[in-house]
């Protein structure tokens, strides 16, 4: 079975996107493995330590090496990605050792899509910002997916997705297996 990995943008608690990751997790029963990457314990990226590079760099790149595809739900702030993401993304596509002339072995040619909850504007600019950095990674980039989340979302911290949004979610998740299937 096709291992899948969600990256959630945020490393808060009840983060509105983890949710949303969660209802994907449940679309894809019985059709992939799932699982979510945990990298809040990684350092800022630092050519000063980066070689060998923190235990916990290290392990995030193995559990990103053995996934098939990678399926990224980013909050959006200020019309971008959230700094702890991009920190991650930095990390993810650093060479293994020093002089190593293999750029980006962890992330290039793995297949990626893109969800967000965010606010009005359903995280549109989050998701060009990440589409954008991940295809300049060399990553094969799919389809992204927002929600507007209202007012009401935020105060509640409950997300509650319509017919239409589970729709455009189902579609997601067809085009991430399908690249998958291609790899």
């Amino acid at each position: 079975m096709k291992k899948i990995l969600m990256i959630v943008g945020s490393l808060r608690n009840n983060s509105l996107n983890m949710q949303l990751a969660k209802i994907a997790e449940e679309m894809l029963d019985g059709k992939a493995q799932v699982s979510f990457l945990d990298y809040a314990d990684i350092p800022f990226m630092n050519q000063d330590i980066e070689y060998p590079a923190p235990e916990s760099v290290s392990r995030v790149r193995q559990i990103v090496m053995e996934a098939d595809g990678i399926w990224f739900f980013t909050p959006e702030y200020n019309s971008y990605i959230p700094g702890v993401l991009k920190n991650l993304l930095d990390w993810l596509s650093r060479t293994l050792q020093p002089n190593d002339m293999n750029w980006n072995p962890v992330l290039k040619d793995k297949p990626a899509v893109i969800s967000s909850v965010a606010g009005g504007g359903a995280g549109e600019g989050a998701r060009k910002n990440l589409s954008s950095l991940l295809e300049i990674l060399a990553m094969k980039v799919g389809g992204d997916f927002g929600i507007a989340a209202d007012g009401e979302v935020f105060q509640s911290d409950k997300l509650v997705i319509c017919e239409k949004s589970r729709n455009g979610l189902r579609e997601q998740m067809e085009q991430l297996l399908g690249m998958m299937d291609a790899a």
